[in-house]
Protein backbone atom coordinates (compact mmCIF):
# COMPACT_ATOMS: atom_id res chain seq x y z
CA UNK A 1 0.00 0.00 0.00
CA UNK A 2 1.27 3.35 -0.98
CA UNK A 3 0.32 6.77 0.66
CA UNK A 4 0.74 9.49 -1.68
CA UNK A 5 0.20 13.90 -1.24
CA UNK A 6 -1.43 14.93 -4.42
CA UNK A 7 -1.30 18.84 -4.95
CA UNK A 8 -3.66 20.19 -8.00
CA UNK A 9 -4.64 23.26 -9.34
CA UNK A 10 -7.91 23.71 -10.49
CA UNK A 11 -7.81 26.42 -13.24
CA UNK A 12 -6.30 29.87 -13.11
CA UNK A 13 -8.42 31.18 -10.46
CA UNK A 14 -9.20 29.26 -7.43
CA UNK A 15 -10.71 31.68 -4.55
CA UNK A 16 -12.65 30.02 -1.31
CA UNK A 17 -16.12 31.82 -1.53
CA UNK A 18 -17.56 33.78 1.71
CA UNK A 19 -19.92 31.97 4.25
CA UNK A 20 -22.08 33.27 6.76
CA UNK A 21 -25.07 30.66 7.55
CA UNK A 22 -24.68 31.52 11.26
CA UNK A 23 -23.65 35.25 11.64
CA UNK A 24 -21.89 34.16 14.74
CA UNK A 25 -20.38 31.30 13.59
CA UNK A 26 -19.26 33.29 10.21
CA UNK A 27 -17.92 36.11 12.41
CA UNK A 28 -15.88 33.95 14.61
CA UNK A 29 -14.70 31.86 11.41
CA UNK A 30 -12.80 34.83 9.82
CA UNK A 31 -10.81 34.89 13.09
CA UNK A 32 -7.80 32.63 12.51
CA UNK A 33 -6.92 31.76 15.74
CA UNK A 34 -10.39 30.06 16.25
CA UNK A 35 -11.60 26.55 14.68
CA UNK A 36 -15.28 27.24 14.80
CA UNK A 37 -16.38 23.92 13.31
CA UNK A 38 -15.29 20.51 11.67
CA UNK A 39 -14.77 21.93 8.21
CA UNK A 40 -12.85 24.90 9.43
CA UNK A 41 -15.54 26.97 6.98
CA UNK A 42 -18.73 26.38 5.29
CA UNK A 43 -16.88 26.43 2.27
CA UNK A 44 -15.03 23.66 3.38
CA UNK A 45 -11.59 24.99 2.97
CA UNK A 46 -9.82 23.33 6.06
CA UNK A 47 -6.38 25.50 5.47
CA UNK A 48 -5.49 27.82 8.82
CA UNK A 49 -4.37 31.12 7.69
CA UNK A 50 -1.74 31.01 10.65
CA UNK A 51 1.83 32.12 9.49
CA UNK A 52 3.93 31.82 12.95
CA UNK A 53 5.00 28.49 11.59
CA UNK A 54 6.58 28.37 8.71
CA UNK A 55 9.06 25.75 6.84
CA UNK A 56 11.68 27.75 8.42
CA UNK A 57 11.00 26.90 11.70
CA UNK A 58 8.79 24.04 11.71
CA UNK A 59 12.05 21.80 12.40
CA UNK A 60 12.06 23.28 15.57
CA UNK A 61 9.34 22.48 17.25
CA UNK A 62 8.63 21.00 20.53
CA UNK A 63 6.06 19.39 22.42
CA UNK A 64 4.42 21.92 25.26
CA UNK A 65 2.37 19.57 26.73
CA UNK A 66 -0.03 16.82 25.80
CA UNK A 67 -3.33 15.21 26.68
CA UNK A 68 -4.86 11.94 26.09
CA UNK A 69 -8.66 10.96 25.65
CA UNK A 70 -7.71 7.55 27.21
CA UNK A 71 -9.93 5.91 24.73
CA UNK A 72 -7.31 3.39 22.75
CA UNK A 73 -9.25 3.11 19.76
CA UNK A 74 -9.24 5.40 15.82
CA UNK A 75 -9.73 8.94 16.61
CA UNK A 76 -11.04 10.87 13.67
CA UNK A 77 -11.86 14.35 13.55
CA UNK A 78 -9.77 17.23 14.72
CA UNK A 79 -10.49 19.63 17.99
CA UNK A 80 -12.74 23.06 18.18
CA UNK A 81 -10.57 26.22 19.24
CA UNK A 82 -12.99 28.44 20.54
CA UNK A 83 -11.30 31.16 22.46
CA UNK A 84 -9.04 30.01 24.80
CA UNK A 85 -10.92 26.37 25.13
CA UNK A 86 -9.93 23.46 22.84
CA UNK A 87 -12.94 21.11 22.80
CA UNK A 88 -11.43 17.54 22.12
CA UNK A 89 -13.84 14.70 21.12
CA UNK A 90 -12.72 10.80 21.54
CA UNK A 91 -14.55 7.29 20.01
CA UNK A 92 -16.96 5.53 21.64
CA UNK A 93 -18.09 5.89 24.58
CA UNK A 94 -17.64 9.57 23.15
CA UNK A 95 -15.76 12.02 25.76
CA UNK A 96 -15.87 15.19 24.67
CA UNK A 97 -13.14 17.50 26.80
CA UNK A 98 -12.99 21.20 27.46
CA UNK A 99 -9.27 22.45 28.03
CA UNK A 100 -7.76 25.18 29.27
CA UNK A 101 -4.69 26.57 26.79
CA UNK A 102 -4.13 28.83 29.41
CA UNK A 103 -3.10 26.44 31.83
CA UNK A 104 -1.34 23.59 29.58
CA UNK A 105 -4.41 21.63 28.90
CA UNK A 106 -6.10 21.68 32.26
CA UNK A 107 -9.40 19.78 32.10
CA UNK A 108 -12.21 22.65 32.71
CA UNK A 109 -15.17 19.93 32.45
CA UNK A 110 -15.72 16.27 30.77
CA UNK A 111 -18.81 14.90 29.73
CA UNK A 112 -18.99 10.59 28.80
CA UNK A 113 -22.48 9.90 27.85
CA UNK A 114 -23.41 6.69 28.78
CA UNK A 115 -24.24 4.21 26.19
CA UNK A 116 -24.91 0.53 25.59
CA UNK A 117 -22.12 -0.85 24.48
CA UNK A 118 -24.35 -3.19 22.16
CA UNK A 119 -23.82 -0.43 19.63
CA UNK A 120 -20.27 -1.49 19.08
CA UNK A 121 -20.35 -4.44 16.94
CA UNK A 122 -22.69 -2.29 14.63
CA UNK A 123 -20.26 0.44 13.98
CA UNK A 124 -18.17 1.07 10.83
CA UNK A 125 -15.73 1.37 10.74
CA UNK A 126 -14.39 1.70 14.07
CA UNK A 127 -15.93 3.24 16.92
CA UNK A 128 -14.90 6.69 15.52
CA UNK A 129 -16.90 10.04 15.70
CA UNK A 130 -15.87 12.51 13.38
CA UNK A 131 -15.67 15.44 15.29
CA UNK A 132 -17.91 18.73 17.33
CA UNK A 133 -20.02 21.13 16.35
CA UNK A 134 -20.70 24.70 17.78
CA UNK A 135 -22.97 27.46 17.68
CA UNK A 136 -24.90 30.08 20.32
CA UNK A 137 -22.32 28.87 23.32
CA UNK A 138 -23.59 25.32 22.82
CA UNK A 139 -21.00 22.02 22.04
CA UNK A 140 -22.94 19.52 20.08
CA UNK A 141 -21.40 15.47 19.79
CA UNK A 142 -23.61 13.31 17.90
CA UNK A 143 -23.37 10.21 19.87
CA UNK A 144 -22.43 6.69 18.73
CA UNK A 145 -25.98 5.50 19.92
CA UNK A 146 -27.26 8.09 17.38
CA UNK A 147 -28.69 11.07 20.68
CA UNK A 148 -27.62 14.30 19.52
CA UNK A 149 -26.36 16.36 22.50
CA UNK A 150 -26.52 19.71 23.02
CA UNK A 151 -23.88 20.85 25.83
CA UNK A 152 -23.42 24.29 27.93
CA UNK A 153 -20.37 25.50 26.30
CA UNK A 154 -18.72 26.43 29.81
CA UNK A 155 -19.87 23.51 32.06
CA UNK A 156 -20.74 20.59 29.90
CA UNK A 157 -24.14 20.38 31.14
CA UNK A 158 -26.69 18.97 28.74
CA UNK A 159 -29.01 21.68 27.49
CA UNK A 160 -31.06 19.57 25.13
CA UNK A 161 -31.11 15.56 23.17
CA UNK A 162 -32.51 14.26 20.22
CA UNK A 163 -32.52 10.60 19.16
CA UNK A 164 -31.26 10.81 15.30
CA UNK A 165 -31.72 6.87 14.56
CA UNK A 166 -31.77 3.29 16.33
CA UNK A 167 -28.54 1.49 16.69
CA UNK A 168 -31.14 -2.02 17.43
CA UNK A 169 -31.84 -1.96 13.32
CA UNK A 170 -28.05 -0.76 12.81
CA UNK A 171 -28.16 2.64 12.70
CA UNK A 172 -25.15 4.78 14.34
CA UNK A 173 -23.77 8.09 14.46
CA UNK A 174 -20.42 8.72 13.70
CA UNK A 175 -20.72 12.01 11.68
CA UNK A 176 -20.06 15.98 12.87
CA UNK A 177 -22.77 18.30 13.33
CA UNK A 178 -22.76 21.29 10.89
CA UNK A 179 -24.95 24.19 12.29
CA UNK A 180 -26.28 26.73 9.34
CA UNK A 181 -28.34 29.40 10.57
CA UNK A 182 -30.79 28.03 13.44
CA UNK A 183 -30.53 24.49 12.71
CA UNK A 184 -28.27 21.51 13.77
CA UNK A 185 -27.70 19.35 11.22
CA UNK A 186 -26.50 15.58 11.41
CA UNK A 187 -26.50 12.90 8.99
CA UNK A 188 -26.59 8.83 9.59
CA UNK A 189 -24.23 5.59 9.46
CA UNK A 190 -25.42 1.88 8.70
CA UNK A 191 -24.94 1.13 5.14
CA UNK A 192 -23.53 -2.02 6.09
CA UNK A 193 -26.63 -2.95 7.41
CA UNK A 194 -29.30 -2.12 5.03
CA UNK A 195 -30.87 1.09 6.83
CA UNK A 196 -32.49 3.83 5.23
CA UNK A 197 -30.30 6.71 5.13
CA UNK A 198 -31.32 10.48 5.84
CA UNK A 199 -29.85 13.85 6.69
CA UNK A 200 -32.11 15.62 9.36
CA UNK A 201 -32.03 19.30 10.62
CA UNK A 202 -32.99 20.01 14.46
CA UNK A 203 -34.03 23.25 16.11
CA UNK A 204 -31.10 25.05 17.36
CA UNK A 205 -32.72 26.22 20.00
CA UNK A 206 -34.75 22.91 21.44
CA UNK A 207 -33.18 19.98 19.68
CA UNK A 208 -36.71 19.43 18.01
CA UNK A 209 -37.17 17.92 14.38
CA UNK A 210 -37.87 20.41 11.34
CA UNK A 211 -37.25 18.21 8.62
CA UNK A 212 -35.75 15.06 7.39
CA UNK A 213 -34.23 13.89 3.74
CA UNK A 214 -33.59 10.55 2.71
CA UNK A 215 -31.28 9.28 0.37
CA UNK A 216 -33.52 6.51 -1.39
CA UNK A 217 -37.68 5.97 -1.75
CA UNK A 218 -40.23 8.04 -2.93
CA UNK A 219 -40.29 11.52 -3.44
CA UNK A 220 -41.84 12.65 -0.51
CA UNK A 221 -39.20 10.84 1.83
CA UNK A 222 -36.46 12.05 -0.16
CA UNK A 223 -37.38 15.62 -0.42
CA UNK A 224 -37.38 16.06 -4.44
CA UNK A 225 -39.74 18.22 -6.31
CA UNK A 226 -40.06 15.74 -9.56
CA UNK A 227 -40.47 18.72 -11.66
CA UNK A 228 -37.87 21.61 -10.20
CA UNK A 229 -35.38 18.98 -8.70
CA UNK A 230 -32.75 18.44 -12.00
CA UNK A 231 -29.84 16.18 -12.56
CA UNK A 232 -27.71 17.54 -15.82
CA UNK A 233 -30.17 20.48 -15.87
CA UNK A 234 -33.02 18.04 -16.74
CA UNK A 235 -36.14 17.18 -14.30
CA UNK A 236 -35.66 14.16 -12.32
CA UNK A 237 -38.96 13.28 -12.90
CA UNK A 238 -41.75 11.38 -10.25
CA UNK A 239 -40.08 7.97 -8.30
CA UNK A 240 -36.71 8.97 -9.82
CA UNK A 241 -35.63 6.59 -6.71
CA UNK A 242 -37.78 3.63 -6.53
CA UNK A 243 -37.55 2.94 -9.93
CA UNK A 244 -34.33 2.40 -10.02
CA UNK A 245 -34.41 -0.45 -7.22
CA UNK A 246 -35.71 -3.93 -7.69
CA UNK A 247 -39.12 -4.25 -5.28
CA UNK A 248 -38.86 -2.57 -1.92
CA UNK A 249 -34.93 -3.27 -2.23
CA UNK A 250 -35.12 1.02 -1.48
CA UNK A 251 -36.49 0.36 1.81
CA UNK A 252 -32.61 -1.23 3.11
CA UNK A 253 -31.07 0.69 0.50
CA UNK A 254 -28.50 2.51 2.56
CA UNK A 255 -27.09 5.79 1.24
CA UNK A 256 -25.45 6.98 4.34
CA UNK A 257 -24.81 10.48 4.85
CA UNK A 258 -21.44 9.87 7.32
CA UNK A 259 -19.48 12.63 6.08
CA UNK A 260 -18.92 16.91 5.70
CA UNK A 261 -21.64 19.37 4.82
CA UNK A 262 -20.85 22.49 3.29
CA UNK A 263 -23.12 25.54 2.93
CA UNK A 264 -23.08 28.46 0.11
CA UNK A 265 -24.97 31.40 2.06
CA UNK A 266 -25.47 33.56 -1.06
CA UNK A 267 -27.37 30.71 -2.67
CA UNK A 268 -28.97 29.34 0.25
CA UNK A 269 -27.61 25.80 -0.63
CA UNK A 270 -25.94 22.81 1.75
CA UNK A 271 -23.98 20.20 0.04
CA UNK A 272 -22.86 16.77 1.18
CA UNK A 273 -22.72 13.13 -0.59
CA UNK A 274 -24.39 9.45 -0.05
CA UNK A 275 -22.76 6.49 0.48
CA UNK A 276 -22.67 3.14 -0.57
CA UNK A 277 -26.24 1.57 -1.57
CA UNK A 278 -26.96 -1.30 0.46
CA UNK A 279 -26.83 -4.63 0.38
CA UNK A 280 -23.02 -4.85 -0.72
CA UNK A 281 -24.36 -7.84 -2.95
CA UNK A 282 -24.55 -6.02 -6.60
CA UNK A 283 -27.03 -8.87 -7.80
CA UNK A 284 -29.58 -8.17 -5.11
CA UNK A 285 -30.06 -4.42 -6.20
CA UNK A 286 -30.13 -4.34 -10.03
CA UNK A 287 -30.61 -0.96 -11.36
CA UNK A 288 -28.45 2.68 -10.55
CA UNK A 289 -29.94 2.49 -7.16
CA UNK A 290 -30.43 6.17 -7.10
CA UNK A 291 -29.85 8.08 -5.04
CA UNK A 292 -26.80 6.31 -3.45
CA UNK A 293 -23.48 7.92 -3.97
CA UNK A 294 -24.89 11.02 -5.14
CA UNK A 295 -24.16 14.50 -4.49
CA UNK A 296 -26.89 16.44 -2.71
CA UNK A 297 -27.62 20.05 -2.78
CA UNK A 298 -30.47 21.30 -0.60
CA UNK A 299 -32.64 24.46 0.90
CA UNK A 300 -31.23 24.16 4.21
CA UNK A 301 -35.03 25.98 5.42
CA UNK A 302 -37.11 22.97 3.97
CA UNK A 303 -34.68 19.91 3.15
CA UNK A 304 -35.72 20.07 -0.69
CA UNK A 305 -33.15 18.99 -3.19
CA UNK A 306 -32.42 21.74 -5.97
CA UNK A 307 -30.32 19.81 -7.87
CA UNK A 308 -28.29 15.67 -7.29
CA UNK A 309 -25.65 14.18 -9.37
CA UNK A 310 -24.89 10.23 -9.04
CA UNK A 311 -21.18 9.98 -9.24
CA UNK A 312 -20.98 5.95 -9.56
CA UNK A 313 -24.56 4.27 -10.01
CA UNK A 314 -25.04 0.61 -9.29
CA UNK A 315 -21.66 0.69 -6.72
CA UNK A 316 -20.36 -2.56 -6.74
CA UNK A 317 -17.29 -1.98 -4.95
CA UNK A 318 -18.02 0.23 -1.98
CA UNK A 319 -16.70 3.70 -3.18
CA UNK A 320 -19.10 5.35 -1.03
CA UNK A 321 -19.65 9.36 -2.38
CA UNK A 322 -19.01 11.19 1.23
CA UNK A 323 -15.93 13.05 1.04
CA UNK A 324 -16.15 16.77 1.41
CA UNK A 325 -17.58 19.06 -1.12
CA UNK A 326 -14.90 22.53 -0.93
CA UNK A 327 -17.00 25.80 -2.39
CA UNK A 328 -14.66 27.58 -4.57
CA UNK A 329 -14.99 30.12 -7.41
CA UNK A 330 -13.43 28.35 -10.54
CA UNK A 331 -11.97 29.17 -14.34
CA UNK A 332 -12.90 26.41 -16.27
CA UNK A 333 -12.48 27.09 -20.14
CA UNK A 334 -12.30 30.76 -19.26
CA UNK A 335 -15.08 31.51 -17.26
CA UNK A 336 -15.33 31.39 -13.43
CA UNK A 337 -17.89 29.68 -11.99
CA UNK A 338 -19.64 29.51 -8.60
CA UNK A 339 -18.20 25.78 -8.06
CA UNK A 340 -17.98 22.29 -5.68
CA UNK A 341 -15.26 20.50 -6.18
CA UNK A 342 -15.66 16.76 -4.91
CA UNK A 343 -12.59 14.19 -4.74
CA UNK A 344 -14.84 10.99 -4.52
CA UNK A 345 -13.48 7.56 -3.57
CA UNK A 346 -13.56 6.46 -6.68
CA UNK A 347 -10.65 7.77 -8.12
CA UNK A 348 -12.41 10.84 -9.93
CA UNK A 349 -12.15 14.32 -8.99
CA UNK A 350 -15.48 16.58 -10.11
CA UNK A 351 -16.00 20.39 -10.38
CA UNK A 352 -19.64 21.21 -10.76
CA UNK A 353 -21.21 24.34 -10.76
CA UNK A 354 -23.19 24.53 -7.60
CA UNK A 355 -26.06 26.76 -8.64
CA UNK A 356 -27.25 24.12 -11.08
CA UNK A 357 -25.26 21.30 -10.77
CA UNK A 358 -23.98 20.95 -14.22
CA UNK A 359 -20.73 18.68 -14.61
CA UNK A 360 -17.80 20.63 -15.82
CA UNK A 361 -15.24 18.44 -14.77
CA UNK A 362 -14.81 14.78 -14.20
CA UNK A 363 -11.18 13.76 -14.23
CA UNK A 364 -9.06 11.10 -12.38
CA UNK A 365 -6.85 11.82 -10.11
CA UNK A 366 -5.63 8.36 -9.40
CA UNK A 367 -3.59 7.23 -12.33
CA UNK A 368 -3.90 3.59 -11.31
CA UNK A 369 -8.18 4.02 -11.41
CA UNK A 370 -8.72 1.37 -13.93
CA UNK A 371 -12.97 -0.14 -12.78
CA UNK A 372 -14.00 2.59 -15.27
CA UNK A 373 -11.86 4.18 -18.46
CA UNK A 374 -13.35 7.76 -18.15
CA UNK A 375 -17.05 10.06 -16.91
CA UNK A 376 -19.14 10.21 -20.41
CA UNK A 377 -18.73 13.92 -21.14
CA UNK A 378 -20.97 14.25 -24.21
CA UNK A 379 -23.75 15.98 -23.60
CA UNK A 380 -25.33 14.32 -26.43
CA UNK A 381 -24.71 10.82 -25.15
CA UNK A 382 -26.92 8.80 -23.67
CA UNK A 383 -23.92 8.05 -20.85
CA UNK A 384 -23.43 11.79 -20.10
CA UNK A 385 -22.11 11.73 -16.67
CA UNK A 386 -21.83 8.17 -16.01
CA UNK A 387 -18.91 6.44 -15.68
CA UNK A 388 -17.49 3.77 -18.27
CA UNK A 389 -17.32 0.92 -16.45
CA UNK A 390 -14.94 -1.71 -17.51
CA UNK A 391 -16.40 -5.12 -17.62
CA UNK A 392 -13.17 -7.02 -16.39
CA UNK A 393 -13.67 -5.29 -13.28
CA UNK A 394 -17.27 -5.92 -12.43
CA UNK A 395 -18.42 -8.80 -10.17
CA UNK A 396 -21.07 -9.87 -12.66
CA UNK A 397 -20.67 -10.38 -16.62
CA UNK A 398 -22.72 -11.86 -18.78
CA UNK A 399 -25.55 -12.75 -15.99
CA UNK A 400 -22.78 -14.49 -14.24
CA UNK A 401 -20.37 -14.25 -11.07
CA UNK A 402 -17.38 -13.16 -12.04
CA UNK A 403 -14.14 -13.07 -9.99
CA UNK A 404 -12.40 -9.58 -9.63
CA UNK A 405 -8.44 -8.99 -9.67
CA UNK A 406 -6.41 -5.90 -9.95
CA UNK A 407 -9.92 -3.58 -9.29
CA UNK A 408 -8.47 -0.46 -8.62
CA UNK A 409 -9.10 1.27 -6.10
CA UNK A 410 -9.63 -1.18 -3.61
CA UNK A 411 -12.89 -0.51 -0.98
CA UNK A 412 -10.33 1.72 0.81
CA UNK A 413 -10.65 4.03 -1.79
CA UNK A 414 -8.22 6.73 -3.53
CA UNK A 415 -9.65 9.36 -1.09
CA UNK A 416 -10.81 7.67 2.50
CA UNK A 417 -11.83 10.04 5.15
CA UNK A 418 -9.10 12.15 5.18
CA UNK A 419 -9.65 15.71 4.27
CA UNK A 420 -8.51 17.84 1.06
CA UNK A 421 -7.27 21.62 1.53
CA UNK A 422 -7.65 24.95 -0.37
CA UNK A 423 -4.44 27.02 0.01
CA UNK A 424 -5.87 30.34 0.12
CA UNK A 425 -1.59 31.75 -1.01
CA UNK A 426 -1.08 29.58 -3.77
CA UNK A 427 -5.08 28.77 -4.88
CA UNK A 428 -3.83 25.07 -5.10
CA UNK A 429 -5.91 21.95 -3.35
CA UNK A 430 -3.41 19.54 -1.23
CA UNK A 431 -5.28 16.22 -2.03
CA UNK A 432 -4.04 12.49 0.49
CA UNK A 433 -4.95 9.71 -1.89
CA UNK A 434 -4.32 6.26 -1.38
CA UNK A 435 -3.02 4.14 -4.15
CA UNK A 436 -4.46 0.28 -3.29
CA UNK A 437 -5.98 -2.33 -5.79
CA UNK A 438 -8.16 -5.63 -4.51
CA UNK A 439 -9.41 -8.87 -6.35
CA UNK A 440 -13.34 -9.06 -5.44
CA UNK A 441 -14.74 -12.56 -5.30
CA UNK A 442 -18.73 -13.37 -4.97
CA UNK A 443 -20.25 -15.83 -2.98
CA UNK A 444 -23.25 -17.82 -4.44
CA UNK A 445 -25.72 -18.34 -1.23
CA UNK A 446 -27.19 -21.22 -1.74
Amino acid sequence: MRYLLLTTCIGAALVASSASGNEQLQKMSQNSKDWVMPTGNYANTRYSELKEITANNVGKLQAAWTFSTGVLRGHEGGPLIIGDVRYVHGPFPNPVFALDLNNDGKILWKYEPRQDPDVIPVMCCDTVNRGLAYADGKIFLNQADTTLVALDAKTGKVVWQATNGDPKKGETGTSAPMIVKDKVLVGISGGEFGVPCHVTAYNLSDGKTVWRAYSAGPDSQILVDPQKTTEHGKPVGADSSIKTWQGDQWKIGGGCTWGWISYDPQLNLIYYGSGNPSTWNPKQRPGDNKWSMTIFARDPDTGMAKWVYQMTPHDEWDFDGVNEMILADVDVGGTTHKALVHFDRNGFGYTLDRTNGALLVAEKFDPKVNWATKVDMDKNSKNYGRPLVVSQYSTEQNGEDHNTKGVCPAALASKDEQPAALISDTKMLNEPINTVCKDHKPFKIS
